[in-house]
């Protein structure tokens, strides 16, 4: 069986220079036999949160909103992708994010960060870091990092130059640790039920 993964992402600029760490990310993953699919924040278009998902009554919530949270209750892991904001959060990844809670628990996650510049999104990874282990999730240990985004991916998400020569040279250890990690966890679920 295939290990299902959301690769979700959050900018909603005009010019979104992440999308391409997404599609290498989804390209990646189902090169390798994984079943990876993207979830794209802006595409998905959910409101600034006034409500979360569980605050809805049964089959009340938006269209929009219960779809994704039957892909994220029936996923086996995720991939946040990232970018870095003044040295902060996503605020478009952030928001999605919020609007669930136990529907995260249980599975493994891992943190893809990017930015314009050389730091790579670093410092926004290290924040994600803490919110999803709160949020339920185990956060693997491996992480990518890449910046300048411009100078290590093409527009459709080809490693580009030294930088994306490093990129393809990382992503099989990063690949593998989510991996292990959803083995494990799919395993320990079947075994033994959460405990709470």
């Amino acid at each position: 069986m295939a290990d299902r993964i959301l690769v979700i992402y959050g900018s909603y600029r005009a010019d979104r220079m992440g999308i391409r760490l997404a599609d290498y990310i989804v390209a990646g993953l189902n090169g390798r036999g994984a079943d990876a699919e993207l979830v794209d924040a802006k595409a998905i278009g959910l409101p600034l949160l006034d409500r979360m998902y569980k605050e809805y009554a049964p089959g009340s919530a938006p269209p929009a909103m219960e779809a994704l949270a039957d892909k994220i209750r029936t996923a086996d892991a995720f991939v946040f992708v990232t970018g870095e904001y003044n040295w902060g959060m996503q605020p478009g990844l952030k928001n999605l994010t919020d609007h669930f809670l136990e529907e995260w628990f249980w599975r493994p996650a891992a943190i893809a960060s990017y930015s314009a510049g050389r730091f790579s999104g670093a410092r926004a990874g290290m924040m994600w870091h803490g919110t999803l282990s709160e949020m339920g999730m185990v956060v693997i240990s491996s992480t990518l990092a890449i910046g300048p985004i411009a100078e290590t991916l093409t527009a459709d998400g080809k490693p580009s130059g030294p930088a994306g020569a490093f990129l393809d040279r990382a992503f099989p250890r990063f690949a593998d640790d989510l991996a292990w990690w959803t083995e494990a966890a799919r395993a320990q679920r079947a075994r033994k039920a959460p405990p709470y």
